[in-house]
């Protein structure tokens, strides 16, 4: 996807030069593309899943759900926050810091040069928070939204197709998705719909993910306050996203952040919470785990009540 992309991009900066109504058009061209080639290539491998499941279903099906878990990021995004966590709760050193905000660079967009310990934590907690439904929630249900349209016609794109449309989407958008120079406008589309995309994933991980925590307050009081702290965000899926996990996992999240040298004050969600620690990070990856399965489980129950 992402070469595809740089191509494309290259491509309609040559062709639209200054013209922002060419910029648009040729970013909704690159959207349109990337989306068209992922959902295909998802659906062709479909066809030849169901064709050998027939004669080889324990194989087919184990390679079909190996290509599928290629969707999710709950490994690699648990992986490279651990790792950043180990050296952060090393002995406090020159070394080690810098070690983190080297490992912090590759899974965050803001500058890390100047953050310390605290701001590193508070980092992860934040990305640990977003990316989780951007890497797990959002392909999951869109994974579950394609075995419903299988359930009617098994010629519709399925699980597969729809998991690679969403992340095509998300890869569009986390590359050319930027309100910058020309991608303010060779953007536009890719942002537009990977912010639709994740409309509904994100708002359904507010209303669960208070039932797999043990929080001070009511579950109608913590998704009241974290609809409350989220909406308000310049990126409202995104500020949701982050302000359950913030009150689910009691720890507080916004402030200064730098992009570019340039300074952006996000809101401050869950303020009376403590700032982020290793135990609030770890935290929230353990309930990103508890709510995938749970995820997983309910999606499986309504299948299985569709097919009564």
């Amino acid at each position: 996807m992402g070469v595809v992309i740089n191509f494309l991009k290259g491509l309609a900066e040559r062709i639209a030069k200054e013209n922002k109504s060419k910029l648009y058009i040729g970013g909704a061209m690159i959207t349109l593309v990337v989306i068209a080639l992922s959902g295909l290539s998802g659906w062709l491998i479909e066809r030849l899943y169901l064709s050998f499941q027939i004669n080889n279903p324990i194989f087919s099906t184990c390679f079909f759900s190996l290509i599928l878990s290629s969707s999710l990021a709950s490994k690699s995004l648990n992986k490279s926050i651990l790792q950043v966590l180990n050296l952060i709760s090393k002995e406090n050193n020159r070394d080690n810091l810098i070690n983190s905000r080297k490992k912090l660079s590759l899974i965050v967009g803001r500058d890390v040069e100047n953050l310390d310990a605290n701001e590193i934590l508070r980092a992860l907690a934040e990305t640990a928070s977003e990316n989780s439904v951007d890497g797990i929630f959002a392909p999951l249900f869109w994974m579950f939204l394609g075995t419903i349209f299988w359930e009617f016609n098994q010629s519709m794109p399925g699980p597969l197709a729809m998991a690679w449309v969403f992340k095509a989407s998300s890869t569009v958008d986390s590359m050319i998705g930027y309100k910058e120079g020309k991608l303010k406008w060779l953007g536009f589309t890719g942002a537009k719909l990977d912010d639709l995309m994740v409309w509904i994933p994100s708002r359904i991980v507010l209303i669960t993910l208070p039932f797999c925590c043990k929080s001070k307050q009511s579950i109608f009081k913590t998704i009241k306050d974290s609809w409350k702290d989220g909406i308000v965000d310049s990126s409202p899926n995104s500020g949701i996203s982050e302000a359950i996990f913030a009150y689910c996992a009691e720890v507080k999240m916004g402030g200064v952040n730098y992009y570019k040298g340039e300074r952006r004050l996000k809101p401050i969600i869950a303020k009376t919470y403590p700032m982020a620690s290793i135990n609030s990070v770890r935290k929230i990856l353990d309930l990103s785990l508890k709510l995938e399965l749970v995820w997983v489980l309910g999606f499986y129950l309504i299948i299985k009540f569709i097919n009564l």
